[in-house]
């Protein structure tokens, strides 16, 4: 345990290390620091390449499989970061397919039939539909 504690302490010290140095280039630069900047520079830093474009390949073939429907909503949503075309680009529709297409067969045919439009409201309908399934059995 101490080894942990004494691993995220080293961590965290070298990151804000490289934050204030990389803040005073950006300043220097005379670069506004947002965070889109600042989320650049972090992963360009402590995020490899490669292991980005796994995440993002893990992310467009992410399906629900056994999962609980919250469980694949917060899995969802962390592998959505990592594939910016969809994260930051993304409309209502294209979010809505990608989630829905991942679902389970059994909740897909149920909230096919509903009329969806709003994500959120696919989201909702799929925890319901789940939670009564999984009474019943």
């Amino acid at each position: 345990m101490q080894t942990i504690t004494f691993t995220s302490f080293m961590f965290i010290e070298e990151v804000k290390n490289w934050w204030r140095f990389t803040k005073q280039q950006l300043e220097y630069e005379g670069r506004k620091i947002i965070w889109k900047i600042f989320k650049q520079k972090f992963l360009e830093k402590y995020f490899r390449d490669d292991l980005q474009k796994r995440k993002e390949v893990e992310f467009l073939n992410f399906c629900q499989q056994i999962m609980y429907v919250g469980e694949y909503v917060a899995k969802f949503d962390e592998l959505s970061k990592f594939c910016s075309y969809f994260y930051e680009k993304v409309d209502e529709l294209s979010h809505y397919s990608k989630f829905e297409s991942g679902l389970r067969v059994d909740i897909k045919q149920v909230v096919d039939y509903l009329d969806i439009v709003l994500f959120s409201t696919l989201v909702n309908r799929c925890r319901i539909y789940y939670t009564k399934a999984r009474q019943t059995q």
